[in-house]
């Protein structure tokens, strides 16, 4: 048997243990945010150590927060706002139909 097999088999068996759909959205949402603010951090030329000074953070949160590794609270997202001259829009919108 493959890995990747292996990965699936288990993944599937993860997912419908109780709270599985809420920890993935979770990640989800926690990679998808690094991925924005690195982006953001890139297009201004910044290096992480750069962003971190700018927030009041240590580079090793803003790596573990670009990496997707923590979920961030609203207070260190306003931060990271703040620090890349953005402002945090949090908003809620309508899930999109899929049919």
């Amino acid at each position: 048997m493959s890995a990747r097999s292996e990965f699936g088999e288990v993944r599937q068996q993860r997912m419908v243990e109780p709270g599985a759909d809420e920890a993935y959205a979770a990640a989800r949402l926690a990679f998808e945010l690094g991925q924005t603010v690195r982006e953001l951090r890139e297009r201004i030329g910044w290096s992480q150590t750069q962003l971190a000074r700018a927030a009041g953070m240590t580079q090793s949160a803003v790596a573990r927060f670009e990496a997707g590794g923590t979920v961030p609270t609203l207070v260190v997202l306003e931060r990271l706002a703040r620090a890349l001259d953005m402002r945090l829009d949090v908003r809620f919108s309508p899930i999109a139909d899929a049919a």
